[in-house]
């Protein structure tokens, strides 16, 4: 989970609240906790950064989920109310931009509608080693089908009896995007 992102591991809960405290209270980035509804613990974060609201853009990052929110549904819940709330507060771009290594960054990012818009070649030096960084973004214009999207998918018609998607999201989302990477 720590390998591209900028900080992390911690070595001890303490450590990582000390981290919390220093970089997780301002208003850029904006932190939100994601809780899990069924044992009502926080299971992961997320953030605004970047906010930008004369130009009309907002990157979400700082994505750390535990296991137990890892490649579930709620996780997609989370990435959809960031990405509506985004939106229906004017924003017109939604960004998300991750090491270009990161193969299940990349391909989360395309599961959820974004589309690749290019690698920034030696965009930044993270843990003593370089990183190109590839970029991904949807516009209000494509909101409304991928809104629908989302919809479609947590519908519970799409899961069977044991939880199990019926249509993938990356079926729904794929026709929507301008460009894979």
């Amino acid at each position: 989970m720590w390998a591209y992102l900028s900080y992390g591991p911690f070595a001890t809960f303490e450590s990582y609240r000390a981290w919390l405290d220093n970089t997780c209270r301002g208003s850029d980035p904006l932190f939100y906790a994601i809780i899990d509804k069924k044992t009502n613990k926080a299971a992961g974060v997320a953030s605004y950064k970047r906010i930008n609201p004369r130009s009309g853009s907002v990157e979400v990052g700082h994505l750390a989920y535990s296991p137990l929110l890892q490649r579930t549904p709620a996780s997609t819940e989370a990435m959809y109310l960031m990405m509506e709330r985004a939106f229906s507060l004017g924003y017109r771009r939604y960004e998300w931009n991750c090491n270009a290594l990161n193969a299940r960054s990349r391909a989360a990012a395309q599961r959820l509608g974004l589309s690749f818009e290019g690698v920034f070649r030696q965009a930044a030096i993270i843990k003593g080693r370089n990183r190109d960084t590839a970029w991904f973004a949807a516009i209000d214009t494509e909101w409304p089908a991928l809104r629908d999207a989302f919809l479609r998918w947590f519908s519970p018609d799409n899961f069977d009896e044991h939880g199990k998607q019926k249509i993938r999201l990356s079926a729904l989302t794929g026709p929507i995007l301008k460009q894979r990477g």
